[in-house]
């Protein structure tokens, strides 16, 4: 018999129950937002008036869903290529206010709250000067391509006190809040190891219009078009893999781990798209953490078929977080037929002493696994997100450790670039962090 699907409500229900025992407290933002939420009678006066500074692929999906929040208002929008900056005013219906200079933006309209979804070399003078205006910020990832770069926008959330929300989706999550919370309850008795990879099978290219654009000079930080509409593939505006994908998966390390690493190692390669690009399409990182944990993480874009997932692992169990189930390392005993087999196998065979036949190889246990939550579609995690920001900006609430979230995961991703490029282990720059972000201290690990 079908199910109904649930209800935001229902579905909100769902999640304070979750995170109402008190094991996730503090670590899920936007949770104490869940009631305001359901509420949809706002005035004008309630709304949060939002600019919208980047409406590439992302900036558009941002808009797309800042469009249907009652509790948000688009006020402007804003972005120098030509065909953006059109498509910006029509998903608007020319109602905001459109603007090819973010600063002209950040000036004449002053936002509430700005989304900013350019490329990430851009993202820290935006959001420093988008902080230091009034208004508040919701970053894509990654936050920088620097160390620096990236702390310079975390002080500047701390010295203005506006809000500062980096996207790492995957917070907002229900199948991870979920799982988070059998893993403090016991489920895998520990971590022992994290695999993550994000692959997919094409060239990561966009095509460059033949075409000039009347009235329209090129901005001059970009040596060409291609340079413009393709920075994913360039080390002056990208680190690449590590920091446009795999930065969401070294966010849900540092998150169920509850801790940081300690280096990282690694190695990457152009091995199949030559085409000029500078940034890896294949790489490989192992990040150490405290405890002799290691996170693997592997990306490529010349084969899709295992797609992305992230696998925590542990002597009782394995969580699939993508697929949203959990597996027993030891499941329980077979029923019915299965067992009597089994025990016709043992009549057979034996049992041979002292842990078993030494040239058989142990298998993996034989389940089909369990959903970590019911199976039904869930709300999704990115529109949640952008709920939380805008209720967390109308309400004057803090999204709990968000900034210093943010900065975490970015950290992990540069460093996992430098360590391909430079082909040697680089530490976690312990002492650079305790000195910048408020309330960091010194681990263990790191003390002389």
């Amino acid at each position: 018999m079908s199910q109904d699907l649930p209800s935001r409500k229902e579905f909100l229900k769902q999640l304070s129950f979750i995170t109402g025992t008190g094991l996730l407290a503090g670590s899920v933002p936007g949770v104490s937002f869940a009631d305001s939420l359901n509420k949809r009678n706002f005035s004008a006066n309630d709304r949060v008036r939002v600019g919208m500074i980047g409406v590439g692929s992302r900036g558009r999906y941002h808009t797309i869903v800042m469009n249907r929040i009652p509790q948000a208002e688009i006020t402007s929008v804003c972005d120098n290529y030509p065909p953006y900056y059109e498509r910006a005013k029509e998903l608007t219906d020319g109602k905001a206010d459109a603007y090819w200079d973010y600063r002209e933006l950040l000036e004449k309209d002053q936002p509430d709250a700005v989304v900013i979804a350019t490329p990430p070399h851009e993202h820290a003078q935006m959001t420093i000067d988008a902080l230091e205006s009034g208004a508040h910020v919701l970053c894509e990832k990654n936050m920088a391509n620097t160390v620096d770069r990236t702390l310079d926008m975390y002080e500047a959330h701390k010295k203005t006190g506006n809000k500062l929300l980096i996207g790492m989706q995957r917070r907002f999550d229900i199948k991870y809040l979920q799982a988070l919370k059998m893993i403090e309850e016991g489920f895998l008795s520990e971590i022992t190891q994290i695999r993550a990879w994000w692959h997919r099978n094409g060239d990561w290219r966009r095509s460059v219009p033949d075409k000039d654009f009347p009235d329209w000079e090129l901005d001059p930080e970009y040596p060409s078009l291609e340079h413009k509409l393709n920075w994913r593939l360039y080390r002056e505006y990208s680190r690449g893999l590590v920091t446009e994908l795999g930065t969401h998966q070294l966010d849900v390390a540092n998150w169920f781990l509850d801790t940081l690493p300690l280096s990282v190692r690694g190695t990457g390669s152009i091995n199949y798209w030559e085409d000029g690009r500078e940034v890896y399409d294949n790489i490989n990182l192992v990040y150490s953490y405290p405890k002799g944990v290691n996170v693997i993480y592997d990306s490529l874009i010349s084969n899709k078929h295992y797609s992305l997932e992230e696998q925590v692992m542990g002597p009782e169990g394995t969580l699939e977080m993508q697929d949203g189930k959990y597996y027993y390392e030891k499941p329980p005993p077979a029923p019915g037929i299965l067992q009597l087999i089994s025990d016709i196998e043992d009549d057979l065979f034996g049992v041979t002493p002292l842990g078993g036949d030494s040239w058989n190889p142990q298998r993996a246990a034989d389940t089909s696994g369990n959903y970590i939550v019911e199976e039904y579609p869930l709300p999704n995690r990115a529109v949640l997100q952008d709920e939380a920001f805008i209720e967390s900006v109308r309400q004057g609430e803090e999204l709990p450790d968000a900034a210093e979230n943010g900065v975490y995961a970015s950290v992990a991703v540069i460093l996992g670039h430098e360590a391909m490029l430079q082909d040697k282990v680089i530490p976690w720059p312990e002492e650079k962090l305790a000195k910048r972000i408020d309330g960091y201290r010194i681990r263990p690990e790191f003390k002389s």
